[in-house]
């Protein structure tokens, strides 16, 4: 510490000196991070592109079969609806 500068410039410094080290040892970390991650992906991603793939296949699948199902469901529930409301009218239309 130089005894002519004041204090708090003192401080000012080697704050600065701090944040700028923590700074590029955090740069040159996620650096490292990243080439390890592309790695790690160029050997792991084959196989989880056919998994994808199939599960995908089988997601659709099964969400076909849902709709299909459902719309069997919805078309009973208005075909009921439609016949009790033909039912009131006609009992309607005898009064």
């Amino acid at each position: 510490m130089d005894d002519d500068k004041p204090i708090t410039e003192q401080v000012m410094e080697t704050m600065t000196n701090a944040v700028e080290a923590t700074k590029d040892a955090a740069v040159t970390a996620v650096k490292k991070v990243k080439k390890a991650a592309k790695k790690v992906a160029k050997k792991v991603a084959p196989k989880k592109a056919k998994k994808a793939k199939k599960s995908s296949k089988k997601a659709a699948k099964k969400s076909s079969k849902k709709a299909a199902k459902k719309s069997v469901k919805k078309a009973v529930k208005k075909s009921a609806k439609k016949a009790t409301k033909k039912k009131k009218k006609a009992k309607k239309s005898k009064r």
